[in-house]
C-alpha cells in the first residue's frame, strides 16, 4: 500500500505543536528520505520463496521500521526452527544490494526539503536503525549525505527504535534540545522512537497508514515532503 492510497492531499495538523523556531531536524532514512522499503519487501518476499517458505504481507509490513535483530526473532517465532534464517537474510542482502546498484530511489519531495531547510540553515540529522556503513553509502549514493551534520546508525546505540534513545542521541550530537527539533518519520516503530524522546514528529506515510495511536503521537501527518520545508521554516509562518 502506497501513500497515496491513504493520505489526504492536504497535510493534517494533529496534536503536538511544533516548536517555534525549530533549530533542527532529524529524519528517519529508509522509507523517509529513500524510497527502499518496497524493495526491501519484494527482495525478502523473493528469498524466502526460493527456499520455499511463503511470505506473506502481513508479516512483511509487520517488518517494516524494525531493526534486523527484533526481526530475526520475529522470523524465527514466525515460522519455526526449521527455517534458514541465515541463508534467507544472506540472499535476500545480495539481491536488495544488487537491486540498489544503479541507483539509490528517493521518496518523493525530499530534495526540495532538504535544500529549503539547509538554505534556512537548519542542522539536520539521520536516525536510522540501518546499520553502518550501508547507511552512509545510501545517502552518499543518493546524493543526500552532504545536507546532514550527523548520522545516527543501529551501530551507535544499544536500544533502536521504537526506544527513544537513536532520537536522543541524534540531538545530543546536533547540540539542540529535543524540544528544538523536529522528527521526520514513515513507520510506527520510529514514530513511538521520536515521540518518547520528547521531539515534536511528522510522520509522512510510506507502506504503513497512520492508526489512530500515531495520530496522538505526532504534530503533523503529511502526504509527502514537498509539505515539510512550507511548514517548519520560520518564514513559512507567517
Amino acid at each position: 500500500m502506497k501513500v497515496s492510497t491513504f493520505a489526504s492531499a492536504e497535510p493534517a495538523i494533529l496534536n503536538r505543536r511544533l516548536p517555534d523556531p525549530v533549530r533542527a531536524v532529524i529524519f528517519d532514512m529508509d522509507g523517509t528520505l529513500l524510497d527502499t522499503e518496497a524493495e526491501h519487501r519484494r527482495t525478502m518476499a523473493e528469498a524466502a520463496a526460493a527456499l520455499g517458505w511463503p511470505f506473506s504481507e502481513a508479516l512483511q509490513l509487520a517488518m517494516v521500521g524494525i531493526h534486523r535483530d527484533a526481526n530475526r526473532v520475529m522470523l524465527a517465532e514466525h515460522f519455526g526452527a526449521d527455517f534458514p534464517l541465515e541463508q534467507f537474510y544472506a540472499d535476500s542482502d545480495l539481491l536488495f544490494e544488487a537491486a540498489l546498484e544503479a541507483a539509490i530511489p528517493k521518496r518523493p519531495g525530499v530534495e526540495p526539503a532538504l535544500a529549503g531547510l539547509a538554505a534556512a540553515g537548519i542542522p539536520m540529522a539521520v536516525a536510522t536503525s540501518t546499520e553502518a556503513p550501508h547507511a552512509c553509502h545510501r545517502l552518499e549514493k543518493a546524493g543526500l549525505l552532504d545536507y546532514f551534520d550527523v548520522v545516527v546508525t543501529r551501530n551507535d546505540v544499544e536500544r533502536p527504535k521504537p526506544h527513544p534513545e537513536p532520537y536522543l542521541l541524534a540531538a545530543k550530537r546536533l547540540g539542540v534540545a529535543v524540544a528544538d527539533a523536529v522528527a521526520v518519520e514513515d513507520s510506527y516503530a520510529g514514530v513511538r522512537s521520536a515521540a518518547a524522546a520528547g521531539i515534536a514528529t511528522v510522520m509522512v506515510p510510506d507502506l504503513l497508514p497512520p492508526t489512530d495511536a500515531e495520530r496522538a503521537l505526532v504534530a503533523a501527518v503529511l502526504p509527502s515532503l514537498h509539505d515539510l520545508a512550507a511548514m517548519i521554516l520560520p518564514s513559512a509562518k507567517g
